[in-house]
């Protein structure tokens, strides 16, 4: 399954100035969309509505012509769990081994058996080639690039609608950030999704 996303109107007011002022975007089922622009242009903050990360302070955010923006509490997570997000800073937490901050998910918001969990999370590394004996390592162990590979895991385990990759490639050396660029390519590809995409990286974005 895949999902269409709209964003229609979008505005969201930071520090005394507007950082969106009106965004209008469609992003059709199962197409793949980058977002292009410099730091501090509102890419991110556009995801973080999206998601329901933030508030909108006007406009809709349509998922299967359903705006998310006034859900709350069962209505919402329904939606919610259409989404799976890559992370610009991978975003892993340090207190948790690297297979229950990929299935963390599972864990919390489905329940699922730890040892369930756990089996799926070892799929979902080996699905983006991360070596199933860092399961049980603390993210501080990883390199930046296995670091990107656990965050990626993480995004696809549920098999999400919609994937979201905020400056997938920021920090990373060209060689990894080439490999990372052909992962979620790859994911992308097999899981038969809608993608929206936001970086700087002009390389990435052209992959």
């Amino acid at each position: 399954m895949c999902a269409d996303l709209r964003l229609i109107g979008l505005k969201q007011r930071l520090r005394g100035r507007w950082v969106l002022d009106g965004v209008d975007l469609q992003l059709q089922r199962g197409r793949s969309l980058v977002m292009i622009g410099g730091s501090g242009q509102g890419k991110s903050v556009t995801l973080k509505c999206t998601l329901g990360l933030m508030k909108p302070d006007a406009g809709q955010v349509l998922v299967d012509g359903v705006d998310v923006t006034g859900l709350k509490g069962g209505e919402r997570d329904k939606i919610i769990r259409k989404f799976g997000m890559l992370f610009q800073g991978g975003a892993l937490f340090d207190s948790l081994t690297v297979w229950e901050n990929i299935a963390f998910r599972l864990i919390y918001a489905e329940k699922a058996p730890r040892k369930q969990a756990k089996e799926r999370a070892i799929e979902a590394m080996r699905r983006v080639r991360l070596a199933p004996e860092f399961a049980d390592v603390r993210p501080i162990e990883l390199s930046g690039g296995m670091q990107k590979r656990a965050g990626l895991a993480r995004a696809i385990i549920a098999r999400p609608d919609i994937l979201f990759f905020d400056e997938p490639t920021t920090g990373l050396d060209p060689i990894t950030a080439d490999a990372i660029n052909d992962l979620i390519v790859e994911m992308v590809r097999e899981l038969g999704c809608t993608a929206l995409s936001i970086t700087h990286d002009m390389a990435s974005a052209r992959k």
